[in-house]
C-alpha cells in the first residue's frame, strides 16, 4: 500500500531532522561554546598551530542576545588560564565607526556582516569583514590589582619572579633587548573604581588607555589624537632629521616608513639593533588617530559587498616617538649688541595628547570592569599585553577546555586541492593530542 504525500509530514520531518538541529547547534555556538583554530606558534609548545580546541563560553559569562552585554559567568579569569578572547586593537565595527554601520549577523567561518548606512557613491551597503574582528588566544598571567614587571624577558607579579614557564611554554635568554617583550617598569594593573588621568601617563599607556575605554564602550568612537608643540605652538609636520628607531618585530609599520622616506634598504641589521633617518611627525599623529590601517581600499566600489580587514597600529611606536621628541635639543642664541651680551633660550619640544570618546573629550576615565594582562606561553614570539596592553572583562569570549582535533602541515606537503597528498592525511594528525584537556598540559 502506497503511502499518500503528505506536506504536512515533509515539513514535520524537515523540522526535525534539519531545522531543530540546526537552531540547537546554533544556540550551543552561541551560548555554551567556541571553537578555535592556533594560527601561530604564539602559544608552543603548549599548543601547536594547527590545534583544534574548544572553548567554553558560559565560564566567564555567555553573550546576552542583540546587545554588548554578557550573562553572569561562573568565574572571572584567573592568573594561568588559558583564555579566548577578542583583539583590543582592532575595530568592532568597520572604520571603528559604530555610527555609520549596523551588524547584522556572525555567519561563523564566513565572518561577520554590517550594513553600511553612508555608502559612498557607487559603494554596495553591505560590507564583510571575513576575517575579524579576530579573536586572540593567550594566558592570563595577571588580574586587576596586580603589579606586573619584566627584567630581561622575565616575569614578575606581584614581586615575585616566575622563574617556571606555565605548560610548555619556552624562553630563551640569549639577544634580549630593550623592547617590550624584555623589559617593562612595574605597573599595576587598573581595578574597578580606578581613575586613569590622560595627561599624568606616558604615551604608550595613553594609548592602551584608548583601547581600554573602546573595549568598555564598543558603541562609542574612541580617538587618540596628538600634537607636536613647540614652544606651546602646533608643528604637526615636523620633520625629524635623526630619528632613532629600533628594529623589532612590533615596530614594522614605522620601519617601512623610515625606508620610504630615506630611499633606503634594510641590510645588515638584527633584532634590538636601531637605526635612524628623516621622520615626519604627521606620520604618527595619523597612526595614533586612526589606529589600524585597512588592509582594502576603504573606497573601493562595485560589487555585492565590500571587503575590510585592518593592521593594528603597536603602542610601542609611540613609546620610541616620545623618547625622539624628549631628545630635541634645539636652542635659539640672542646677541645683544648695545649690551654686548649673547643668551641662549632653549625650545620646548612636547606632544599633546587628547581622548575623545563620541567626539567628547576627556580628561580622565572611571574603570567599569576587571582587566588582565595576557602572554604568550612561547615568551619570544607573542604578540600580546606587552604590546598592546589590557583585555577588559567585556572581550573575553571563553575559556580554552579540550583539543578535538590537530594537524600538523608545517611542511605544505599536504594540499586540499591536491589529491595525490590526501594520502598523507592520516599521518598528519598528531592522534596523541586528540582529547586533551588543556589545562591539564604541562
Amino acid at each position: 500500500m502506497e503511502n499518500k504525500f503528505s506536506l504536512k509530514k515533509l515539513l514535520r520531518a524537515i523540522s526535525r531532522e534539519i531545522i531543530i538541529p540546526i537552531f540547537l547547534a546554533l544556540i550551543v555556538i552561541q551560548y555554551v561554546i567556541q571553537a578555535f583554530q592556533i594560527p601561530s606558534g604564539s602559544m608552543e609548545d603548549t599548543l601547536k598551530t594547527g590545534d583544534f580546541l574548544l572553548g567554553l563560553k558560559f565560564t566567564y559569562g555567555s553573550p546576552v542576545p542583540f546587545s554588548t552585554n554578557k550573562f553572569p559567568g561562573m568565574t572571572d579569569p584567573k592568573a594561568g588560564d588559558i583564555v579566548i578572547f577578542r583583539y583590543p586593537g582592532e575595530p568592532e565595527f568597520p572604520d571603528g565607526n559604530p555610527y555609520r554601520y549596523t551588524h547584522l549577523f556572525n555567519a561563523l567561518m564566513f565572518g561577520n556582516f554590517y550594513w553600511d548606512n553612508a555608502p559612498l557613491s557607487g559603494q554596495p551597503r553591505l560590507v564583510h569583514f571575513a576575517d575579524g574582528p579576530k579573536d586572540y588566544i593567550k594566558r592570563c598571567v595577571a588580574v586587576s590589582g596586580d603589579t606586573v614587571a619584566l627584567e630581561k624577558g622575565i616575569l614578575y607579579v606581584n614581586g615575585e619572579k616566575q622563574d617556571s614557564l606555565p605548560g610548555r611554554g619556552k624562553w630563551t635568554a640569549e639577544s634580549r633587548s630593550f623592547s617590550p617583550r624584555d623589559e617593562r617598569e612595574p605597573f599595576v594593573v587598573p581595578s574597578v573604581g580606578d581613575t586613569l588621568h590622560v595627561h599624568s601617563m606616558p604615551l604608550e599607556k595613553v594609548w592602551w588607555l584608548k583601547s581600554l575605554i573602546a573595549q568598555e564602550n564598543p558603541n562609542d568612537s574612541v580617538r587618540l589624537n596628538i600634537s607636536l608643540l613647540k614652544n606651546g605652538e602646533e608643528i604637526n609636520n615636523y620633520e625629524f632629521t635623526d630619528f632613532k628607531l629600533p628594529v623589532e618585530n612590533d615596530r614594522g609599520l614605522a620601519i617601512n616608513e623610515l625606508l620610504r622616506r630615506n630611499h633606503t634598504i634594510l641590510q645588515n641589521v638584527t633584532q634590538g639593533d636601531t637605526i635612524s633617518g628623516a621622520m615626519n611627525f604627521a606620520f604618527f599623529k595619523e597612526m595614533a588617530r586612526i589606529g589600524f590601517l585597512p588592509l582594502f581600499d576603504p573606497h573601493l566600489k562595485g560589487g555585492f559587498a565590500r571587503p575590510v580587514s585592518y593592521i593594528g597600529f603597536e603602542a610601542s611606536l609611540l613609546r620610541d616617538l616620545e623618547g625622539n621628541v624628549l631628545g630635541l635639543k634645539d636652542s635659539i642664541i640672542t646677541l645683544d649688541s648695545l649690551q654686548d651680551t649673547v643668551s641662549k633660550e632653549y625650545i620646548n619640544y612636547q606632544i599633546k595628547r587628547e581622548i575623545t570618546v563620541g567626539g567628547n573629550p576627556i580628561d580622565f576615565y572611571v574603570v567599569q570592569t576587571p582587566q588582565y594582562f595576557m602572554m604568550g606561553d612561547n615568551r619570544d614570539n607573542s604578540a600580546d599585553s606587552r604590546y598592546w596592553g589590557y583585555v577588559s572583562a567585556r572581550n573575553i569570549r571563553a575559556k580554552a577546555f579540550v583539543i578535538y582535533f590537530s594537524f600538523e602541515n608545517d611542511d605544505g606537503s599536504f594540499a586540499l586541492a591536491n589529491p595525490f597528498t590526501w594520502w598523507r592525511i592520516p599521518f598528519k594528525i598528531r592522534w596523541s593530542r586528540l582529547g586533551k584537556i588543556i589545562h591539564m598540559i604541562d
